[in-house]
């Protein structure tokens, strides 16, 4: 890896697992974290999970720019 990939990489942390909904439903609940800065995300769902990160990287990546 170079050294231009590697300053445009992350490192997140993410804790997944089944919460209940009712008798015999579950649902997936979760917490990304990104290391460095510390932002968290929590999402009920998987899709919460790509949307944050995607909107996350977009914005990184849009500062960078400026």
């Amino acid at each position: 890896m170079d050294t231009e990939q590697r300053d445009r990489s992350h490192l997140f942390t993410v804790r997944l697992w089944l919460e209940p909904v009712g008798v015999q439903e579950r649902e997936v609940r979760g917490e990304v974290r990104h290391v460095l800065s510390g932002d968290t995300c929590s999402f009920r769902c998987l899709s919460g999970l790509t949307m944050w990160l995607s909107a996350y990287c977009d914005e990184e990546e849009e500062e960078e720019n400026m």
